[in-house]
């Protein structure tokens, strides 16, 4: 396999690096390359760079930091910036889960949507926290042994969440679908030393819908979570009543 890696953390992040440094030592990879943000682009989500020109600087033989979103990296890896097309594209390891509507933001499912979207099999893998990501690390190497003998749907991108736990404390994997959270935080109002208004964004807000089968359950149970996702967001059971509501307004 040929492996364009990336994540939103930025190239320097530990979770990034944990997972090259297995990728590295994994048999059935020939060639990986690194293509990551220069810095950290948590929640950038599926943005592209198109009003500014994009830079991108070598730091090793085969990593590379972009001036640009975790989409504008894989964009670049896959189109152009590398002299070979990756067979594949993995992004992570997040510090931080990506769960439930977490993915809406996520500028780590964001690269492997980008990878989906460009015609490869793509993986998104976060870790709980942000302690172990030997583990996670551990938990994709495993995966990977085996993927290519799966028929996974090609509109497909795998989404893995991992408890932040030492290997051995390590329950199983549970196949899940998304849980929802509650609506996040006010935002956090403060003042700048002008005396002008400043906010920040508030916390995400915590679980709705965790229960049995979604991915919150999973990782709160010490599981790991793999979420099979996909890019079409029609709501088709909404196209009859959407039909009928528009049906004599011209």
């Amino acid at each position: 396999m040929r492996i364009l890696l990336s994540n939103d953390d930025g190239y320097l992040a530990p979770g990034i690096q944990s997972l090259y440094q297995a990728l590295k030592q994994h048999s059935a990879v020939s060639e990986l390359v690194m293509i990551a943000p220069d810095r950290n682009r948590s929640a950038a989500s599926n943005s592209l760079t198109l009003l500014d020109p994009l830079r991108i600087q070598q730091h090793d033989a085969q990593i590379y930091s972009v001036s640009g979103t975790p989409t504008d990296c894989v964009h670049l890896g896959i189109n152009g910036a590398l002299d070979y097309k990756p067979d594949m594209v993995i992004s992570g390891i997040n510090a931080g889960a990506n769960m439930g509507d977490d993915v809406l933001y996520s500028g780590t499912v964001a690269a492997a949507t980008e990878g989906r979207f460009l015609g490869k099999p793509s993986i998104a893998i976060s870790l709980c926290g942000d302690q172990h990501f030997d583990t996670a690390a551990e938990v994709l190497v495993r995966l990977l042994a085996d993927l290519h003998l799966q028929d996974l749907d090609n509109n497909t991108i795998i989404n893995i969440n991992v408890p932040d736990l030492p290997l051995a404390q390590i329950k199983g994997i549970l196949v899940t679908r998304l849980g929802r959270r509650h609506a996040s935080e006010p935002v956090v109002k403060a003042q700048d030393p002008r005396g002008g208004k400043m906010f920040w964004i508030g916390p995400a807000g915590s679980a709705a819908d965790a229960g049995e089968g979604t991915d919150f359950f999973a990782v709160e149970h010490g599981f790991v979570s793999i979420t099979p996702l996909q890019i079409d967001l029609t709501n088709y059971m909404m196209l009859l009543k959407v039909n009928q509501w528009v049906e004599n307004k011209w």
